[in-house]
């Protein structure tokens, strides 16, 4: 990622989210609960043991969601279903229900999180324990629904699979005001195949919203979490479920909860991996640089007052004298005292210029 400027900082709850921070993994139950509330409180434990950061549902209602005119996409089709109205109302649980879902996040110390799908059912998720707001991948267009979403005054992650970059650059416009922002970087593709994970879109993203990037996860697999870390990812979204074998729209793209711990566990790693943004000298490098490092080296035996010329010098290990990349600035001093052959120099054996003070 181009690290030339920072994106602004962000949070969800006590949580600092960016870079040199660990990844804020969710846990996107979605709708894999299968419309059953006590498979869905099982997912919210399942997401806190497996080490997730937060849960997140779906409050959709497919009356209001879907016209009349509504179709399957293909991947749905491939799973059995007939009817998208059908299909979606079959995994619906009301909007009290899912309450009661951000309560028990709550409970288990995990941070609730939903995506919700239709204007009239915003001021029911106001009322709700959600610290933070999901906007799926279809509503980066939703005007009306993303500036509903941004008046709660929650932080707010934007997901931008099947967007264009000009799509991306006007919702983050849209969203200008809102001081707690993300956007995800996303193949909505069901599973997405290696060659269509796309991570490295994530460096756009950044480059055209300024804000903290992350990358929603539609692979198949336990590791693309961490390579998207790696390629710069802060947040990552994954599907939890409780079997990929199970019958619905989105098992299939999921991981099961132990998968999921490996999944945290990889993301972390190459969390820890990563570290922060800048060039430093580390405390584990401080012996391998003071033994392995070079310094200046007396080629001979020289007297004191010896004008010291480029013959007179070898570089040597260990890095506990002048440094070689002084030998251009030693060249050309006079010795201080005597020095031994094959000996490394230091300060004291250089006579070197006295500072006279102004007077001025």
């Amino acid at each position: 990622m181009n690290r030339a400027s920072a994106p602004r900082a962000m949070s969800i709850g006590a949580r600092a989210i960016g870079p040199g921070q660990a990844p804020f993994v969710i846990a996107e139950i979605g709708v894999n609960h299968d419309g059953d509330m006590a498979c869905a409180r099982e997912l919210v434990r399942a997401a806190k043991l497996a080490g997730a950061d937060a849960a997140k549902f779906q409050m959709f209602d497919a009356t209001m969601l879907m016209s009349l005119d509504s179709v399957l996409a293909a991947y749905q089709r491939e799973r059995g279903a007939r009817d998208p109205r059908e299909l979606l109302q079959g995994l619906q649980l009301p909007p009290d229900r899912l309450g009661d879902l951000a309560e028990e996040c709550v409970k288990v110390g995990i941070v609730p999180m939903v995506t919700v799908f239709s204007l009239p059912l915003v001021e029911r998720a106001r009322t709700q324990a959600w610290k933070a707001f999901k906007m799926a991948s279809p509503d980066i267009v939703n005007l009306p629904l993303l500036r509903a979403i941004a008046a709660l005054g929650k932080p707010m992650v934007v997901s931008t699979g099947a967007a264009t970059r000009d799509e991306v650059a006007r919702a983050a416009r849209w969203l200008a005001p809102q001081p707690e922002l993300a956007f995800l970087q996303c193949t909505s593709s069901y599973p997405t195949r290696d060659d269509r994970a796309a991570i490295g879109g994530m460096h756009e993203i950044a480059a055209l919203t300024g804000r903290i990037v992350g990358y929603s996860d539609h692979t198949a697999s336990i590791d693309t979490g961490a390579i998207a870390v790696a390629a710069g990812a802060s947040i990552l979204e994954k599907h939890l479920t409780y079997d990929r074998d199970a019958t619905g729209p989105d098992h299939a793209a999921s991981l099961d909860p132990r998968q999921f711990a490996a999944y945290v566990q990889l993301a972390h790693r190459a969390a820890r991996m990563v570290g922060g943004a800048t060039k430093e000298l580390q405390d584990v490098e401080r012996d391998v640089r003071r033994v392995s490092r070079q310094s200046l080296v007396a080629a001979r035996d020289l007297p004191a007052g010896h004008l010291v010329t480029p013959d007179d010098l070898l570089v040597k290990r260990p890095g506990t004298g002048i440094c070689a990349s002084r030998f251009d600035e030693v060249v050309g001093r006079r010795l201080a005292r005597s020095v031994v052959a094959d000996r490394v120099l230091d300060e004291a054996d250089i006579a070197w210029p006295v500072a006279v003070e102004s007077r001025a």
